[in-house]
């Protein structure tokens, strides 16, 4: 398939490039003024990350950080071990963090890249369904608290996006269907095409080798790109009189979802939970 470039317009625009076989196109999103890239990555990703490392050696100085798995990685300790790193090794504003994993890989590297120095260029390498169609586009970073979810976080958008779907041959067939879980949750809010889709072919739909998925991960960017480009901040809700709920739409099922995986301890798949 060919790439295709969704663009996120706004006072801070990007592109989210969907395709395979994408790490070759880090350096042009990076910028030449970059000197050091902070690669900050799921750790159980080892063999996965190594493409994407070896481009980016070849052009910066690469401080590698493995995070811990899943959530465990979204909490203010993992957050300062990573401030602590980009100090040691004398990171500047100029330098730029690029994150790889999935959702909660990207939520942690986005806070650490908006919080240093405050805010540094950062690039996502989404390795998930879920981070590829919600994580990742938006700016929106994050970590956990004990009181909630989420509830520490600033908003700070990537330089560029890159959804390199053949980061999903390797995913387990759970994970991608809980990744749909946000997928269909972009078919309900705006884009009844993909329920069409799912409905028509539920194991196609989550097959990372043929055509519906990457279709499927295009429509929900796309659904995602034109609500947060007209609310990026979540400002414009029912509360002001507004027809629209804003960027609150995304949250259709999350409310009960966010409960569901706090009770849980944060054990049950995010996507699971919407």
């Amino acid at each position: 398939m060919s790439d295709t470039v969704l663009h996120v317009g706004g006072a801070s625009p990007y592109d989210v490039v969907v395709g395979r076989g994408l790490a070759d196109r880090l350096p042009g999103i990076l910028s030449d003024s970059v000197q050091r890239v902070a690669f900050l990555y799921a750790a159980e990703l080892d063999e996965l990350a190594e493409p994407v490392l070896d481009v980016l050696r070849k052009a910066y100085d690469v401080l590698a950080l493995g995070l811990p798995s899943g959530e465990a990685t979204k909490t203010a300790e993992v957050a300062f071990q990573c401030w602590d790193a980009l100090g040691a090794a004398g990171f500047t504003r100029s330098d730029a963090v690029v994150t790889f994993g999935g959702g909660a890989t990207t939520d942690l590297g986005g806070f650490v890249a908006a919080t240093w120095l405050r805010g540094v260029r950062v690039v996502h390498v989404p390795t998930t369904l879920l981070a590829m169609v919600d994580a990742a586009v938006g700016g929106k970073t994050g970590i956990n608290t004990a009181a909630g979810k989420n509830l520490v976080g600033s908003f700070h958008e990537p330089a560029g996006v890159l959804v390199d779907l053949d980061t999903l041959l390797t995913l387990p067939r759970a994970e991608l269907v809980a990744g749909m879980g946000e997928v269909i949750k972009c078919g309900f809010i705006a884009d009844p095409v993909i329920l069409d889709l799912v409905e028509t072919g539920p194991t196609a739909a989550t097959d990372p080798r043929g055509p519906v998925l990457p279709e499927l991960v295009e429509r929900a960017i796309r659904v995602k790109i034109e609500v947060v480009v007209a609310d990026l901040k979540e400002t414009a809700g029912s509360e002001d009189g507004a027809a629209h709920p804003g960027r609150e739409v995304l949250n259709y099922g999350h409310t009960m979802g966010h409960a569901i995986e706090r009770a849980e301890g944060y054990t049950m798949r995010h996507g699971e939970a919407v």
